[in-house]
């Protein structure tokens, strides 16, 4: 992001206090003593606290994605394969981490609670990530399913992920010791990415769509 190295102090310093405190309870002034400016500064380059978390969401979901950059396939990457590596991606990007930073406490919390500061993050990264999985859904099925169906389908895939994140410690609480090691990126990504393949396929079986050939390499 290259912006002015004030406006991006100012950023950078809201990013913990928000993501520590939420929104409502965080106020401009903190914001300006972490960042060591004054409140005349973050009136000049965001007007209102709105628009400092707006484009707070939006340094933090930048600052993740150069850590796991969208996925790019190669020219003939099979549709099944797309699928393993666009939840895989999706994975490392919200799985629970020892030490979690800022940026994806940040993004949790709006995820589970949004304000009107997520629309202009939903635009820019939320909604292209998910139309490229819903392109690889039409690409696994062979034509375009029912409008809703086809974002249901999006939606459970997402879903099987998010759960990981959300009910991490509910779910470790739940498994033995044994069990809860399996649940690492790599075995995960491969068995999300299984469970969704046969739903569509069977999906489509029972609507008689003949599926594309292809070779499971899960």
């Amino acid at each position: 992001m290259s912006i002015d190295s004030t406006k991006q102090r100012i950023l950078l310093a809201a990013g913990p206090i928000f993501a520590r405190k939420g929104f409502e309870k965080t106020t401009i002034r903190e914001v300006a003593l972490a960042a060591n400016v004054n409140l005349a500064s973050i009136n000049y380059y965001f007007g209102d606290k709105e628009k400092l978390y707006a484009e707070t969401l939006l340094l933090a979901q930048e600052l993740r994605e150069r850590e796991n950059p969208q996925p790019i396939f190669e020219q003939n990457a099979r549709p099944e394969e797309k699928l393993q590596i666009f939840i895989g991606t999706l994975l490392r990007r919200i799985m629970a981490m020892q030490s979690e930073p800022w940026q994806l406490r940040l993004i949790m919390r709006e995820v589970l609670q949004p304000t009107e500061g997520s629309k202009p993050l939903i635009e820019k990264y939320f909604l292209p990530f998910f139309e490229g999985l819903l392109e690889i859904v039409d690409e696994l099925v062979g034509v375009r399913l029912p409008h809703i169906q086809r974002q249901q389908i999006g939606v459970s895939i997402v879903g099987q992920c998010m759960i990981y994140r959300t009910s991490a410690e509910m779910m470790t609480s739940m498994l033995s010791r044994g069990d809860a090691e399996l649940f690492n990126i790599e075995s995960l990504t491969a068995s999300i990415s299984e469970f969704s393949l046969s739903a569509i396929e069977g999906i489509a079986r029972k609507r008689n769509i003949q599926l594309p050939e292809t070779t499971r390499t899960f």
